[in-house]
């Protein structure tokens, strides 16, 4: 674990399209700062334009971590960013720099705030055991293994949720624990970068105007090159990662180019899939993240 002292951590976010790159790099020069990103496709070498990732000219004005760091082809998780980001942030206070994290992926930015990873390791034998009583006995019968070994309940467990089942019932097994133990310790972990002051500031703007940025921003990715970066990452293995390939942008020009949808489609399926990203991430911010420190509406 890093000692981070009493720095600060400057976290910006807004919803998509907000305009945080430009809001980020002028705040990372008044401050003497680093920027850490906090996009969950950002970390992927190639995915620039559908990502709205910053300009080469952009990137030369501030320096940039956590942009470019993975091949598309292969998985980035929230474990990957949790260890890369910490280590980021150290080397920067390490320098004598300040440090502004950048981005809207919930996930992400709820782990400068809260414990979001477990400790429990799971086995490759322990995930196949799971699936194939998930494929035999169906959620029934995962609720019946994960009853069975945990007497006192399931906790605060979401029992219709498949995934949420499976992995429950793979930490079950893996750690030996009751799930209401297991979600006890989880509770009771540290706070990460508990020694650092954490100054947390939103940026929103009135739901007509972002509808629009957003519309202007998809018509700006397509003239801009997106089906053609598509069509490039395609041959480099995009689809073999299912959390790239599902990223808003590049999961509608799949489609579209394996001719699920129609071109004409193409834009407004973008369009509406962004905005119902933006609803998402506002009730995310509202009830996953803590109150702003500064909320700023442009």
């Amino acid at each position: 674990m890093h000692n981070f002292m009493t720095q600060t951590l400057h976290i910006i976010t807004g919803p998509t399209a907000v305009g945080k790159t430009e809001f980020a790099l002028s705040y990372a020069e008044k401050h003497n700062a680093e920027i850490v990103s906090c996009d969950a496709s950002l970390v992927y070498r190639g995915m620039d334009i559908g990502t709205a990732k910053p300009s080469p000219a952009e990137l030369a004005r501030v320096p940039h971590h956590l942009i470019d760091v993975n091949a598309v082809d292969q998985p980035y998780d929230i474990v990957a960013y949790v260890r890369d980001a910490e280590a980021a942030v150290a080397e920067i206070f390490a320098r004598g720099k300040s440090v502004v994290v950048a981005g809207g992926s919930g996930f992400y930015l709820k782990s400068f705030f809260a414990p979001v990873i477990d400790i429990v390791v799971v086995s490759d034998a322990i995930r196949a055991q799971v699936a194939e009583l998930y494929a035999a006995d169906g959620l029934e019968g995962l609720v019946a293994d994960l009853r069975q070994r945990s007497g006192e309940g399931l906790g605060n467990l979401d029992a219709l949720n498949p995934r949420r089942v499976l992995r429950a019932l793979e930490r079950c097994i893996a750690s030996g624990k009751s799930l209401p133990d297991l979600q006890a310790e989880f509770a009771a972990r540290p706070e990460p970068y508990a020694d650092c002051e954490k100054r947390y500031i939103l940026l929103e703007r009135d739901a007509e105007n972002l509808r629009q940025r957003v519309t202007r921003r998809v018509d700006q990715m397509i003239q801009a090159g997106l089906i053609e970066e598509v069509e490039c990452l395609r041959e480099l293995g995009l689809e073999n990662n299912s959390s790239a390939a599902a990223a808003i942008g590049y999961r509608e020009t799949l489609s579209y180019l394996r001719g699920e949808i129609q071109r004409k489609a193409l834009a407004p399926t973008i369009v509406q899939n962004t905005n119902h990203l933006v609803k998402k991430q506002g009730t995310w911010f509202r009830t996953q993240i803590r109150q702003p420190d500064e909320l700023i509406t442009f």
